[in-house]
């Protein structure tokens, strides 16, 4: 089903760089790509520091961290 939209000057001067950049074939497909990549799911990075903390307990954990947390915010 084809239907039409209504957008400002801008937005089809940005639509038209968009198509471009991502290289689609239509606005269709580049407003597609855009949509697809900012809806999808995001990886969960739960537990992804467990590797790195095998042998601490919690409360060791969040020292550890937040240590480092605050030489990363001095730089």
């Amino acid at each position: 089903m084809v239907t039409t939209i209504q957008v400002d000057e801008k937005t089809i001067a940005l639509l038209k760089k968009l198509k471009t950049f991502l290289n689609a074939s239509s606005y269709d497909e580049a407003i597609n790509k855009i949509a697809i990549k900012h809806l999808k799911p995001k990886k969960s990075m739960a537990g992804s520091l467990a590797k790195y903390f095998t042998n601490y307990s919690t409360q060791e954990m969040i020292k550890k961290v937040k240590k480092e947390r605050k030489s990363l915010d001095r730089i």
